[in-house]
């Protein structure tokens, strides 16, 4: 499989990362979690994001989950969040990511507080000093900072950003993102919206779910970045139980759950992450069993 010209184009997924029974990194197991995505035809990976845990790591964890997806998969398939409460601290996650060997960064708002636009710009720009290129994520329930088409592209006329992860759940926004800001690329952010989003015109999906399904996740962009909405639909609906918990706030546990009984090691979470309470572990672990059931591997 090529490697896209842009490295956040196409299925990038955001990696759950596994931890020990001391919930422990387990960097080997991280390494090989990569290696069975792309050769399961996603094309990158995304280390540190939320479903990743990065909030709960220390800096040296962090750094060498970045270092050692790169080993993995190589640079050029690595897209690390570069989230941090303080832009200084963004930046310097930003540069390890290109002394890592990485292509491209992901980058929230400022999350410590609500930020005005004025410090949105600056926080962008001083990440943007580390010189490579940035796609933005707009995740306006986590940070209560919503990037707005008409501030995205102020961001992209600096020349600040290059994409964004659209995660706002409105796909009515990638028409207006289009007409402000014709050249940033959007990149699916929920997987419960793909279909809309890739049909409006996104060009990547920074994916949740094929850390379990990546075979039938990645069919399922592939028919719908080609306009084959025959093979396209159905795959959607079969996968859509599962790809809505993406959009709630147990998601890392939803997809830990699905990885375990999909064969892969989801394992625990960090606290303060706790289980999945009763009904919600019943919910998922029928999605997942019924999907598997079917062939969706």
């Amino acid at each position: 499989m090529t490697t896209p010209a842009k490295p956040w184009h196409g299925v990038t997924v955001a990696t759950a990362l596994p931890l020990g029974a001391d919930l422990s990194v387990d960097l080997d197991g991280y390494a090989e979690h990569c290696r069975w995505l792309v050769a399961s035809g996603c094309d990158g990976v995304v280390p540190n994001g939320s479903l990743g845990e990065y909030q709960t790591l220390t800096p040296e964890e962090r750094a060498s989950v970045v270092e050692t997806a790169v080993a993995a998969v190589g640079g050029d398939r690595v897209m690390p969040g570069v989230a941090a409460y303080g832009a200084l601290e963004a930046r310097r996650w930003a540069e390890q990511a290109a002394e890592a060997g990485c292509r491209v960064v992901m980058l929230l708002p400022p999350n410590a507080y609500r930020a005005d636009d004025r410090t949105v710009v600056e926080h962008y720009r001083e990440v943007a000093r580390a010189g490579l290129p940035v796609v933005a994520y707009n995740n306006p329930f986590d940070t209560r900072v919503d990037l707005t088409p008409r501030l995205l592209a102020t961001l992209h006329a600096e020349g600040l950003i290059v994409g964004v992860k659209e995660f706002s759940g409105d796909v009515r926004r990638v028409y207006e993102i289009a007409e402000l800001a014709p050249g940033l690329d959007v990149l699916a952010g929920a997987d419960d919206v793909l279909l809309e989003l890739v049909t409006a015109g996104a060009v990547g999906w920074v994916a949740g779910f094929p850390n379990a399904l990546p075979e039938s996740t990645v069919a399922l962009y592939r028919a719908a970045a080609a306009g084959d909405t025959a093979t396209a639909l159905p795959l959607y609906r079969a996968l859509h139980p599962l790809l809505r918990w993406d959009s709630r706030p147990v998601f890392v546990q939803a997809i830990k759950l699905s990885m375990d009984l999909a064969g892969r090691n989801g394992g625990p979470c960090r606290p303060p992450r706790l289980g999945l309470g009763p009904e919600q572990e019943a919910a998922v672990r029928a999605a997942t069993e019924k999907a598997l059931a079917e062939g969706l591997r």
